[in-house]
């Protein structure tokens, strides 16, 4: 694929006697949404921390914006943006603050943080609330912020963890507006997610089983292939045969 942003050749990663990403092949455009799935155990969080440069593999070969994992771990980290269910922004922090931390981090000026600071704020109707400490407002508002602090920096690829857990489906809609949107501007979005209705919003869908690509194609191919009326179907015909259930 000549404009893949993210590459992988035969990617392993061993722990021990222990194949937790076994010969992992795949290639991911600018500008796509390819959503990578897995149960538990599966092996795609390990897949994440080798892409995003906290991790290194074992065997096999990877770039993600045009820095290769082995060497250049710490430029993939500058030109990648990240976000996590579990950890993205700081809640003792307001909205304000996060942007000014985060954009210090990326390495911005300050003169530019402020200026796309208040842009951001403005554009996520958060304006009233820029001074309130983040632990005050609505989950969706913190999520839909902290995608908006992951492109603060203008990467050509930000990698979303589950970032839709918790929230409630109207939510869960219009972070995938924003999803969408960030998408047609050429960004590649690399997104894990537990909804199966959210990998038929993927332009691609990866489902890994026990360290393996089990299935690579787009939802309406594998919906086909595997005479399936649904996303979650495919996937429960491929997960449960896994050998592995924890990891």
């Amino acid at each position: 694929m000549a404009d893949a942003v993210i590459h992988t050749e035969k990617l392993t990663k061993r722990f021990g006697s222990f194949t937790a990403v076994d010969d992992v092949s795949f290639c991911v455009s600018a500008g796509e949404i390819f959503g990578f799935l897995g149960a538990n155990g599966a092996g795609k969080t390990t897949v994440m921390k080798m892409l995003t440069g906290l991790l290194s593999p074992t065997s096999g070969k990877a770039s993600v914006a045009g820095f290769d994992v082995w060497g250049e771990a710490e430029s993939i980290k500058r030109n990648i943006g990240y976000m996590s269910q579990r950890f993205s922004l700081y809640d003792d922090l307001t909205p304000r603050e996060n942007i000014t931390f985060f954009g210090g981090i990326y390495g911005l000026p300050r003169s530019e943080i402020r200026e796309k600071g208040e842009r951001m704020l403005e554009r996520l109707d958060l304006k009233e609330a820029a001074d309130t400490k983040l632990s005050a407002l609505p989950l969706g508002w913190k999520q839909k912020l902290a995608f908006s602090v992951a492109l603060l920096h203008e990467p050509s690829v930000v990698f979303l963890d589950e970032p839709t857990g918790g929230v409630d489906p109207v939510t869960r809609r219009r972070f995938w507006d924003m999803i969408y949107e960030t998408a047609a501007h050429g960004v590649t979005v690399f997104v894990t997610t537990h909804y199966m209705d959210e990998a038929e919003y993927c332009d691609r869908v990866s489902i890994m089983v026990d360290g393996r690509i089990a299935a690579l194609d787009t939802p309406e191919l594998l919906k086909r292939t595997f005479e399936a009326d649904s996303m979650n179907e495919v996937f429960i015909r491929l997960a449960r045969p896994a050998k592995r259930s924890e990891g």
